[in-house]
């Protein structure tokens, strides 16, 4: 799929590693993204084994998720930054997707990620096609062991949802701090799986029954410029 390549983009990058010693680059890798240009906003983020936000963590496998000013600044990272290509050289496993932005709210530890895009943004799923969720919390202590006994029921609903394409939680703090990317078929497979299915919706209601989180973010894009494999295939290439 493209997009007309005009204003801020977002981007998700998923690596996994043959071997544990990938954990390094979690520091390393943190001044080198601080001192990038045109990078306005950035995540690095451990992944977990199932679909959504559980207790097991896949130690091989990490991702970074980033904002950048436009796409001449994630062009030069790609093509000089030695991140990239340490990906290239090491990594078992890579995809990337390039993500326009289309509707957000909420905040990533006190900061609006998307806040100098326009509404909207000048693109949109007018062909129907995929559509890229960010979801983000920030998990109240006093509410963990809630929080993690409606996971299964969630994870369970998406394996079973038709219209999602591929999902993956990720942490960027133990247990507290965790984060959903997943791929979907259709903007209406996103409203069917949020408003249709019963323990989302539960957990939904229990969310803001209770309080559950300090802090969160729900965003919506449309992806574009996909390379790789995610789990051997490219889930947007279907």
């Amino acid at each position: 799929m493209t997009a007309t390549s005009r204003g801020t983009i977002a981007t998700f990058h998923l690596n996994r590693y043959a071997d544990l010693g990938a954990m390094r680059h979690m520091a390393f890798d943190r001044p080198v993204l601080r001192r990038t240009s045109g990078l306005l906003f950035w995540r690095l983020l451990g992944t977990g084994r199932g679909t959504s936000m559980s207790l097991g963590a896949d130690p091989r496998r990490w991702a970074l998720f980033a904002v950048w000013r436009d796409e001449r600044s994630l062009r030069e990272f790609l093509e000089r930054s030695p991140i990239p290509a340490r990906w290239r050289r090491e990594a078992q496993e890579s995809w990337q997707v390039r993500l326009a932005p289309l509707a957000s709210r909420g905040r990533w530890n006190g900061v609006d990620p998307f806040a100098i895009t326009p509404a909207a943004g000048p693109y949109g799923p007018a062909d129907g096609g995929p559509i890229a969720v960010l979801t983000r919390a920030s998990i109240r202590p006093s509410r963990m062991v809630a929080f993690y006994r409606s996971v299964p029921r969630v994870d369970r609903l998406l394996r079973e949802q038709d219209g999602c394409l591929a999902s993956i939680g990720m942490g960027e703090w133990p247990l507290v701090r965790q984060a959903t990317f997943s791929l979907w078929r259709d903007a209406a497979a996103v409203r069917d799986f949020a408003y249709r299915g019963r323990a989302h919706q539960q957990v939904i209601e229990r969310v803001r029954a209770y309080d559950w989180y300090s802090e969160e973010l729900f965003a919506r894009f449309v992806p574009y410029g996909n390379e790789g494999t995610w789990d051997g295939a490219d889930p947007l290439a279907r």
